[in-house]
């Protein structure tokens, strides 16, 4: 069993690293005080390559305590269980896939009409932010739809309600709920460096865009771990980017 574990999270993390290593065809800006440091001892792409060093390594740890812990608070990777052995059970693909897509598509329509709110709210602001990050189709499907649900569902998720069953001593449909909640909520702070960095002095409106606007989706992508397994929360990222982009193509 711990052997199976083992390949269980090398899998997983040589997933995550197809995200991490998508990255790779983003230009992702830098403050301009430390692109000039690190422009005077490194090129252009090795810079690249150095900024994909820490969430290689909070992936491994994702993955590591993901790995530890996700059946203490009976969480699944159904399809990945039974391809390394680890259950017997045969998964329920078609719901996987069902809810994965019905699931991505949908937060892709509710977060493209959000979009649509903000850009007629805040139309400055919105276009500075979208301007200054535009990720490739690569980045949004490998490491949004794959690299963060390991990060923000497998491992810290899992974290948190694991701690919350500890705490409560049980898993309750409430631990569960906190658990989605706070993960989407630290998802979505997570991005605020990023909006003072391009923006300088955002707005209220703006904050709170990128407060719910980031958590809509996590919601919906910790409830279908949470119920269907992590292949469904894999799906339903990448799905709701596929309805974000078809609906980009048409309105914008």
């Amino acid at each position: 069993m711990k052997l199976k574990k083992f390949y269980l999270g090398i899998s997983l993390f040589f997933l995550g690293l197809l995200g991490i290593l998508s990255m790779l065809t983003v230009d992702i800006p830098l403050p301009e005080e430390m692109q000039s440091i690190l422009e005077e001892q490194f090129t252009p792409s090795q810079i690249q390559w150095l900024l994909l060093i820490n969430p290689t390594i909070i992936m491994l740890i994702a993955v590591i305590v993901g790995v530890l812990l996700y059946q203490k608070i009976n969480l699944s990777i159904p399809i990945f269980e039974k391809w390394l052995g680890l259950k017997e059970d045969f998964p329920q693909t078609r719901e996987i896939l069902v809810y994965g897509i019905v699931g991505g598509l949908l937060t892709g329509v509710v977060l493209s009409l959000f979009g649509l709110i903000g850009r007629v709210l805040i139309p400055s602001e919105f276009e500075q932010l979208t301007a200054n990050i535009q990720l490739t189709l690569a980045a949004r499907f490998l490491y949004g739809g794959i690299t963060e649900e390991i990060l923000m569902r497998f491992g810290l998720m899992t974290f948190l309600v694991w701690i919350a069953s500890k705490i409560s001593k049980g898993t309750k449909p409430s631990i569960y709920w906190l658990g989605i909640i706070l993960a989407a909520l630290i998802f979505a702070v997570g991005h605020f460096p990023m909006v003072f960095q391009v923006i300088g002095n955002p707005s209220p409106i703006m904050i709170g865009y990128v407060l719910l606007g980031n958590s809509i989706g996590g919601l919906v992508f910790g409830w279908l771990y949470w119920k269907k397994g992590l292949e469904s929360a894999f799906l339903a990222h990448m799905f709701a980017h596929v309805g974000m982009v078809v609906l980009e193509k048409i309105f914008l």
